[in-house]
């Protein structure tokens, strides 16, 4: 024991002294010293018995986490409790606390977020192009100004002592205002008009003017109809996509489209603006034959008579067919741009059809917006 008692303890280099760790503030997070590399993640206290570990799968250190040790020689640093300690520590409370909601939040809602960008997001009302019945969704497709349109479109049939005609008409007001061609009716004793949900209407004409081979028909007892919207002719241009609907031979509500092959034909038709011309004229409109009319000093599809009107049209490639006269040649927004008044029909003497070679005339609809209130007075009938 004395020998114990009298042994001189081994001389060890001096080490600083480190005053013992003060508690960690309520919801701080341990400091490190300025310049320390911080090799593993902290955890974060987000409430009573909840630690949040940003980087995941490290097992919280028990106890208190032990002072650095400085390099030997090194002063000693500043307690780690010290004033400016405890004011860096307040100020990063609450940013890591809400580092540490975000974490939580993105970690389990990025599934529920995602499913709700591709799956929840609403998808807005389908709405109409502006002044007429095609969706914004359909605005660009045959399907959609067919779909659109073809309401407003009818099927007329005109029967006089030559016989009878068919032809087509555009609705133009809900109580049965109809535009057609004034050849498509001229010298009818009596006129039947179909809807495209086939019911039938008897009218009578409200003026014609032969001149511009326009007529204004209206139904009788008719209301609440579906009026087609009448466009910008002066707008169209060459190469412009259009839908073409009508009743060629018969055929109620067929479809077809093509492009504007050009602007400001003259087109010269049979005026049909007396008896005999009009009974020539009746007898000349066969649906097997198509009307006749003349282009470019040539005549098509038989003798335009003695009488006649030129007047300028919109070319189109779109499939016209006898029956196709005073329906609609519409753009793709919906818009009446014209009236179809004239197709080349190649046929051979005994009258027997070809069928359609992609050349055929509307008026534009210009024309039938500057004549509709002389056309509503009588015309010139």
């Amino acid at each position: 024991m004395t020998d114990f008692q009298e042994q001189q303890p081994q001389q060890q280099p001096e080490q600083p002294y480190y005053p013992p760790h003060p508690p960690r503030p309520p919801y701080a997070p341990a400091q490190p010293p300025a310049g320390a590399e911080q090799t593993a993640a902290q955890p974060i206290v987000t409430g009573p018995g909840t630690t949040v570990w940003l980087s995941g799968g490290h097992v919280p250190p028990s106890g208190p986490p032990a002072p650095p040790v400085a390099p030997l020689g090194a002063p000693a640093a500043a307690p780690a409790g010290g004033p400016g300690s405890r004011r860096r520590a307040k100020r990063g409370v609450g940013l890591m606390a809400a580092v540490a909601i975000a974490a939580a939040a993105i970690g389990g809602g990025t599934a529920t977020l995602v499913q709700q960008a591709t799956s929840d997001t609403p998808v807005a009302a389908a709405s109409n192009v502006n002044g007429t019945n095609v969706s914004t969704g359909s605005t660009g497709t045959v399907a959609g100004v067919a779909a659109a349109v073809s309401p407003s479109i009818v099927e007329i049939s005109a029967s006089s002592n030559a016989g009878k005609s068919t032809g087509s008409g555009v609705i133009i007001t809900s109580d049965g205002e109809i535009i057609t061609n004034n050849h498509v009716i001229s010298g009818a004793s009596e006129i039947t008009v179909q809807l495209s949900t086939g019911k039938s209407y008897r009218a009578e004409v409200v003026g014609t003017d032969p001149d511009k081979d326009l007529a204004l028909i209206k139904l009788q007892g008719a209301s609440g109809l579906k009026t087609a919207t009448l466009g910008d002719s002066s707008k169209v241009r060459v190469g412009d996509q259009v839908v073409a609907i009508g009743s060629p031979e018969g055929l109620t509500g067929t479809v077809t489209s093509g492009i504007v092959s050009a602007l400001d034909r003259d087109v010269t038709v049979a005026k049909d603006d007396d008896g005999q011309d009009q009974q020539q004229g009746q007898q000349q409109y066969d649906p097997r034959q198509g009307w006749p009319f003349e282009f470019g000093g040539q005549q098509f599809n038989g003798d335009t008579g003695s009488s006649k009107t030129t007047y300028k049209a919109l070319q189109t490639d779109a499939s016209l067919n006898p029956g196709n006269s005073g329906g609609a040649l519409i753009n793709m927004n919906g818009e009446i741009i014209g009236i179809n008044s004239a197709m080349y029909s190649p046929s051979s003497s005994s009258g027997s059809t070809a069928g359609s070679v992609g050349l055929g005339f509307a008026i534009p609809v210009d024309t039938v917006k500057a004549d509709l209130d002389s056309l509503r007075a009588g015309g010139d009938s």
